[in-house]
């Protein structure tokens, strides 16, 4: 017989904060940026608690943003305006830091020198097209660590569904005047403090979990090694060694927290099919595409986001991957 019991969710987070004043900023970036692709790249599907683009930005739109910096809680909104300069505005008790960090979210420490597009004729071309390319960091680890670890083995609509649940259950609500609802993610301990039976019901597997929560309980030690790291190697290694996390994982964080331009997720469902049939025309394995990439060291990041930027997807001709609701049982 299946149990009727009701379970409680946290409530503290649902009133929406007072508005105060906002903190306003400009960053003019010294080369064009495509800062809607660039800061789109952190959001965690359509429907993420913790981002909002309300519009293209080319016509007036803006993006919302809410994170949890180490400062606290933040709202941040971005504008461009005709001649590339990006407006900012912040609320809550992490706002200095979320407008500090402001350049680097829009790719101001992504710098592109030595990057050889000539290498392979296809990336040239994409290169030529899309000359505002950047990758953004974040520098707030333990989100992208989770939301990296949310999102092993299963299909992104899972992986979204998760975090979205879970954000809004245990994080807080986001300040400022937002279009709808928003919340930042929850602290470190937070994330620790998830019960077993809030996972079970946002569809999360044990082990992603039991990942989360382990790594929750090193999390300070994990946040300042990984900051503190010299190289993405140095990060491999801080990450790995937490049980759960893989290759896969490692990269991920790096890619979302630090913005590495050379980072590979290795294992990945779809990439070395997207990246073979980019450059070959015909899908190749992980092995395949790393010697595809060889010829980019330091970059290959960067072509992968060119990739998908200038090369589309591969047509799919198979059944998606059905995802797998244990939540029942």
């Amino acid at each position: 017989m299946r149990s009727t019991r009701v379970h409680v969710r946290p409530s503290s987070r649902d009133p929406r904060p007072p508005v105060a004043e906002p903190l306003q900023t400009e960053y003019r970036p010294p080369q064009p940026v495509d800062v809607e692709a660039t800061v789109g790249a952190q959001r965690h599907g359509r429907n993420d608690p913790t981002f909002l683009a309300s519009g293209a930005l080319r016509t007036g739109g803006v993006i919302w943003r809410a994170s949890r910096t180490p400062t606290g809680v933040a709202t941040l909104a971005l504008r461009r305006t005709a001649d590339g300069t990006v407006r900012a505005a912040a609320w809550g008790p992490g706002a200095e830091w979320a407008v500090d960090q402001l350049p680097a979210l829009c790719g101001a420490l992504d710098e592109p020198d030595g990057f050889d597009a000539s290498r392979h004729p296809s990336v040239a071309e994409w290169h030529r097209r899309h000359p505002d390319l950047r990758i953004g960091r974040t520098d707030l680890v333990f989100d992208a660590l989770v939301s990296a670890v949310m999102e092993q083995k299963v299909t992104s609509l899972q992986a979204f569904s998760a975090w979205r649940t879970i954000v809004t259950w245990y994080g807080e609500r986001a300040p400022g005047p937002t279009p709808r609802p928003m919340f930042a993610p929850p602290d470190v301990e937070g994330w620790r403090h998830v019960p077993s039976w809030a996972w079970h019901r946002a569809g999360l597997e044990p082990p992603q979990s039991r990942t989360i929560v382990e790594a929750a309980r090193r999390g300070a030690s994990v946040e300042r090694a990984a900051l503190d790291a010299a190289d993405g190697e140095a990060r491999d290694r801080v990450f790995i060694s937490l049980r759960g996390v893989g290759v896969w994982t490692s990269a991920e964080t790096r890619i979302r927290a630090f913005g590495d331009p050379d980072a590979v997720s290795i294992g990945d469902y779809h990439l070395a099919h997207q990246v073979g049939y980019a450059l070959t025309g015909h899908r190749t394995d992980d092995d395949g595409m790393l010697e595809l990439l060889e010829p980019f060291a330091g970059h290959r990041q960067r072509v992968i986001r060119l990739i998908y930027a200038g090369a589309g997807l591969e047509p799919r001709r198979g059944p998606r991957l059905a995802p797998e609701d244990h939540r029942d049982r």
